[in-house]
């Protein structure tokens, strides 16, 4: 065999179990047709990220004036700037990618990866042969099927428009779709969000959703629920959308964020592989597919497309397959934590109310919501919503959700009490750091 171990994908899965196995001595290489760092660094978290903080400018300027600061010009945004300053950032971070790779001893092979056979790869028209080998391709955003469906653009296109537009439809409900709600709002386009459900981000706890969709109406963005698109067509100058409702509308871009689709156009069958009724491949607990020695992690693997949970696979892969003693792969699922970079952004972990009811638990919820100082002298309504669940048998916290400034980054440190097991009387315990959003965490103390 030429590696002992190939890797299809350089996203952040690919990148850590290439990375780790040749740490550990192995002979890897990795295929990539793309920019390293896969959908996350280039086309997802990074740049978003990026493009978030961007929107929230525009609330800093607003709120300037109550603490004494004369805004004397009007600030002015330009779209060009920060896409190319953004562009640059990436191609900063896929340097450090490459850097770290080749240190490793990885041997970067640029091209897209087939299967050629059940140990084969074929890149470029050169077939490479591998005793392992790990599919990291990771997922392209879905488009639409409809009448004029090529109209829209999807989250990939939104980071390299030539002009931002006026106006912007949005279509879908997760968390692509309200993060360019409030990326397009915050940067001065009028948005319309439209979904076919009751209610946005499906999954998240309720309360949650129902006080984002309150803040989101509150900035001036249109949520259209219980309705879908059904056509779009181009006119001289916008994209003319007709939805479920009859009603017609025109807007400066669409944005389908209606899901992602595994990247497995791969050539499966000559490994001897298929895909499952999700279109995802199957995997045991040690990451392998129905060929023992193929793995697959990350988004393509039927569990969560997270960032953080495809670094955690691939680097269980690497070490189960060439770390001393070859440990079982452990990667907890439990009170996983995530992010929305919303306005005001979520952060969240554990079971949500609704989970923790349908497992039968008895519960306790804690829960209070307030305007944050910040907010007394800057005159902005904006509302934090904060949430203990707790299972009164064993007193446990079992979830925790905020919506509000900072709630990502909370959460990060709260994730570990929850996984530490910690109980509400450890919360009560823990003195408050004041003043802060953060101590109403530990001063809960009654229960909704």
């Amino acid at each position: 065999m030429d590696f002992d171990l190939f890797v299809m994908g350089g996203g952040s899965g690919g990148v850590r179990a290439a990375r780790i196995a040749a740490q550990h001595g192995a002979r890897v290489a990795l295929a990539e047709a793309s920019a390293l760092g896969g959908t996350c660094v280039n086309l997802g978290c990074v740049p978003k990220k990026l493009f978030a903080y961007a929107a929230d400018m525009s609330t800093e300027f607003a709120a300037a004036p109550g603490f004494g600061w004369a805004v004397t010009k009007c600030p002015a945004f330009d779209w060009p700037t920060l896409r190319d300053n953004k562009d640059a950032e990436i191609a900063r971070l896929n340097g450090l990618y490459r850097k770290g790779l080749e240190s490793a001893g990885v041997q970067i092979v640029k091209g897209f990866a087939r299967f050629a056979g059940p140990h084969a790869i074929e890149v470029g028209g050169k077939t490479h042969t591998a005793q392992n080998i790990i599919i990291a391709t990771g997922g392209y955003p879905r488009r639409l099927g409809i009448p004029g469906g090529e109209h829209a653009k999807t989250s990939d296109d939104m980071f390299h428009l030539d002009v931002l537009p006026q106006t912007a439809l949005i279509l879908g409900g997760g968390y692509i779709a309200v993060e360019f709600a409030h990326i397009l709002s915050g940067l001065g386009v009028k948005v319309d969000l439209m979904y076919r459900r009751s209610l946005f981000l499906r999954g998240f706890d309720d309360d949650i959703r129902s006080a984002l969709a309150e803040e989101m109406a509150q900035q001036g963005i249109t949520l259209h629920f219980g309705r879908n698109i059904t056509e779009i067509s181009k006119t001289s100058d916008a994209y003319r959308v007709l939805d479920t409702q009859g009603d017609e509308r025109d807007y400066g871009v669409v944005l389908a964020a209606i899901g992602r689709d595994a990247a497995l156009d791969i050539g499966l069958e000559n490994a001897g592989l298929s895909v499952n009724a999700k279109r995802m491949l199957d995997v045991d607990d040690h990451y392998r597919t129905p060929q023992k020695h193929i793995f697959a992690v990350g988004d393509i693997s039927s569990r969560y497309a997270l960032t953080p949970v495809a670094i955690r696979e691939g680097h269980a892969v690497a070490d189960f397959l060439f770390a001393p003693g070859n440990p079982t792969p452990s990667v907890n699922y439990e009170n996983l934590a995530t992010a929305v970079f919303s306005a005001p952004p979520i952060g969240t972990a554990g079971l949500t109310e609704e989970q923790a009811r349908a497992q039968g638990l008895d519960i306790a919820i804690y829960k209070t919501r307030f305007r944050p100082m910040k907010n007394t002298l800057s005159g902005a309504p904006e509302r934090t919503l904060m949430k203990l669940i707790v299972d009164r048998a064993t007193d446990r916290v079992v979830g925790i959700h905020m919506l509000g400034a900072d709630a990502p980054e909370m959460l990060q440190c709260l994730a570990v009490a929850l996984t530490a097991g910690a109980t509400k009387g450890d919360f009560d315990r823990t003195m408050a750091v004041h003043p802060t959003a953060a101590e109403e965490w530990v001063t809960l103390r009654t229960s909704a």
